[in-house]
Formats: C-alpha cells, sequence, structure tokens
C-alpha cells in the first residue's frame, strides 16, 4: 500500500482539483489517501470515508505563520512516512516543498497549476520567482497542467526539462463528460434561465471562476456596460466566489450591481447548467495554470474568448475553437464579444469544434488513467 498526501493551502482546490483524482486512486486498492489543508469542519465532515484529513492553518498571503505551517507539516510527513507527497497553489507548496525535504518524503510532487509571480512587477516578481525557484528545486519533479506554462517555466530557469513534464495534453482534472452532459443541455438552459429571468432569446455571456481583477474581471465588466448599453438582448452571468479586495474597480463593480441584466451568482457545485444556460463563456484573465472552465465550457458546446496566455491557449485555436484577445485589453475583449454575439452561426460552429476537441483531448477517465500510471512510475522509481 503506497501513501499519498495532497496539500494545497484551501480546501475549495482540493474539492474542485484533488478529490476526483484522489477517488479514483483510491479505487485502484494500491493508495492510502490523505488531505492538509487549512481547517475546514464542513469540508472535512463530506469527505469519504478512505481520506485521511488533516486541518493546518496557512494563509493564502505570506505570513509568520508559515513558519509554524511548516513545522507541523515536517512532523506530521515524518510520522506517516508518505511514498508521495503530491502540493499546488503558492503558500501551500512553499511550506510542503520545505517540510517534505526535512521530512525525507522521497517523492516531492508539485502540481505546478499556474505561476503567481507573471502577474507581478518590479521587486515584488523577483521576490516571488524566487519563491517558485526554490519550491522547483526542492520538488523531485514538476508537472504543470499545461505546455504553455511549462515552455515559460523552462525559459525563465525555474527548472529543467529532465525533471519536468505535462501529463497528456495538459489540465489537472480533464472533463466529467457524464458531468458536463451536452445532452441535458436545453434542460439546464431552460431552468437557469427561468431562475433568473433571462429571456430565452437573450444572448448570454458567462464567466466562471474567482471575481478578481487577476482573472480580467474589471476589462469584463467595462466591456460588457458598453455591449449591454447597444443591445437590449444582452446579459452576463458571473458565477463564482467575489474577491472585492483585490483590486476591483470599485465604481465598476458598483455599477455591475445594479444592473438588471448583470448576474452574481456565487460559486455553485452545478456549473454545467450555468454554461449550458449561456451562449459565450470569457476569460479575459491575466495568468492561468490551465483555465479548467475552458474545456467545461466547451464540453458543453458553447465557444470561448479567451487571453492570448499559456494555459487556456493549450485548448483554444484562434477562430477554430473560439478566439483569443491580447490580455488587459478592454477594446479587444469588446470587439470579440460584439462578433460572437452578431453572428450566430459562428457560434454553433466553434462551440460544435470545441466539443469536438474535448472529447478527443480531455476526457477524465483517460486522464485519470495516465496520472495514476504517472504516480506508480513516480513512487516505484523513487530516488
Amino acid at each position: 500500500m503506497y501513501k499519498v498526501c495532497f496539500v494545497t493551502t484551501v480546501s475549495i482546490t482540493l474539492k474542485s482539483f484533488v478529490l476526483d483524482f484522489a477517488k479514483a486512486l483510491y479505487e485502484t486498492g494500491d493508495f492510502e489517501i490523505h488531505f492538509i489543508c487549512s481547517d475546514d469542519p464542513e469540508f472535512a465532515d463530506a469527505l469519504p470515508d478512505y481520506i485521511h484529513f488533516k486541518p493546518i492553518p496557512m494563509k493564502r498571503r505570506i505570513s509568520a505563520d508559515g513558519l509554524k505551517a511548516i513545522r507541523k507539516m515536517t512532523a506530521y510527513f515524518k510520522k506517516e512516512r508518505f511514498d508521495l507527497v503530491q502540493y499546488s497553489t503558492p503558500n501551500a507548496s512553499c511550506y510542503a516543498s520545505v517540510a517534505a525535504k526535512k521530512a525525507g518524503i522521497p517523492c516531492r510532487l508539485y502540481c505546478q497549476w499556474g505561476i503567481a509571480y507573471v502577474g507581478f512587477r518590479g521587486i515584488a516578481r523577483w521576490v516571488f520567482k524566487q519563491f517558485e525557484k526554490m519550491i522547483c528545486r526542492l520538488s523531485t519533479k514538476i508537472e504543470p497542467d499545461s505546455f504553455g506554462n511549462l515552455h515559460f517555466a523552462h525559459k525563465e530557469g525555474l527548472y529543467t526539462a529532465d525533471k519536468s513534464g505535462v501529463i497528456g495534453f495538459g489540465s489537472a482534472r480533464g472533463v466529467d463528460l457524464s458531468k458536463f452532459d451536452i445532452a441535458q443541455k436545453p434542460l439546464w438552459r431552460h431552468t437557469i434561465r427561468q431562475q433568473y429571468g433571462i429571456p430565452k432569446e437573450a444572448t448570454v455571456f458567462v464567466f466562471v471562476g474567482r471575481i478578481t481583477r487577476d482573472k480580467g474581471i474589471n476589462e469584463l465588466l467595462e466591456a460588457s456596460e458598453t455591449l449591454l448599453h447597444r443591445h437590449k438582448d444582452i446579459y452576463l452571468l458571473l458565477v463564482g466566489n467575489t474577491e472585492k479586495t483585490q483590486l476591483l474597480d470599485a465604481d465598476l463593480y458598483q455599477r455591475s450591481q445594479t444592473e438588471e441584466r448583470i448576474v452574481y451568482t456565487d460559486y455553485t457545485d452545478n456549473v454545467e447548467q450555468y454554461l449550458a444556460a449561456s451562449d459565450v463563456y470569457v476569460l479575459p484573465s491575466y495568468r492561468e495554470g490551465f483555465g479548467s472552465a475552458v474545456i467545461e465550457a466547451q464540453a458543453m458546446g458553447i465557444p470561448v474568448i479567451v487571453s492570448d496566455i499559456p494555459g487556456p491557449t493549450d485548448a483554444v485555436t484562434n477562430g477554430h475553437n473560439g478566439l483569443t484577445i491580447p490580455k488587459a485589453d478592454t477594446a479587444a475583449l469588446l470587439e470579440a464579444m460584439e462578433q460572437l454575439y452578431g453572428n450566430a452561426e459562428q457560434r454553433s460552429v466553434l462551440g460544435q469544434n470545441g466539443v469536438a476537441l474535448v472529447r478527443e483531448r480531455f476526457e477524465q477517465r483517460e486522464l485519470f488513467g495516465q496520472m495514476i500510471a504517472d504516480r506508480y512510475e513516480m513512487i516505484r522509481n523513487k530516488p
């Protein structure tokens, strides 16, 4: 029996990106599964019995509490003697990589689902790049979830090619096509639109993710404000938790709250239903690891508009299954949204191409099979 521990800063990452894979790993009969993140009693109570949960306080920002987290993780790793410790998200990866090295864990896997310092400038960029290089140096293997970020990291000198690789075509979890079932699209489309009072004939743009500056929300709100003024049959759905402290434009945000055709839904476990109710998915992000909602949207047959950045462009070919735009470019975003609003035939073609791509490259069971084989190889060939 191999012992594996997954570490993230907060529970939502484990829930969204790790839980399904952990189940597939457990079902092989060869793995004992442990989770570490900040305490979340509701999350802990909902976990299946086969997952051992160890809460360790961590914050998303750098703080002195990080030293306590490292000490607690080191003690836990020494006690449990894991064969593999896998970590992702910036702070958890920093703490876990140090602790796993100190505890002598033979396989230390950094799942690089995004590179934080890409969005920084000046001294902050330099400092966080040093943290990133330290995490990579302490890890025995690094697996970014996109080829775009793999190539970026090699160019930046974060790690060498012999120490890293992307599983399959990328993505941390692929798409569960039994959950993102396009056959249910007409029903879900009717249900969600009825719930929010959206007319059947309206064109709906949707964003799924954290409502924060780095996701390009300021640009999305500004472009949408113009678009909604021009056309009375356009709606915008914003599906996710709002992080108002993360440099959102206060005036834009306040105006969007009073606009009846901009709908904030908060977090949902049924994102597939909101995608089914929509006509175009928009991700004007500044940085991404991969952008899982991009392929989830494509699985539901809707075209996508994404920033031309590593990650999302691994699953989007401009003009084939979506449109790519420069990041932080409101004018380009507005133009792309206007283009797809006015061309239902193009939306249909892009959507169909997206479905085909996801089925060919990102089906979850196939990806999980490749990931499980990778974990076996890693542990059996440990240093």
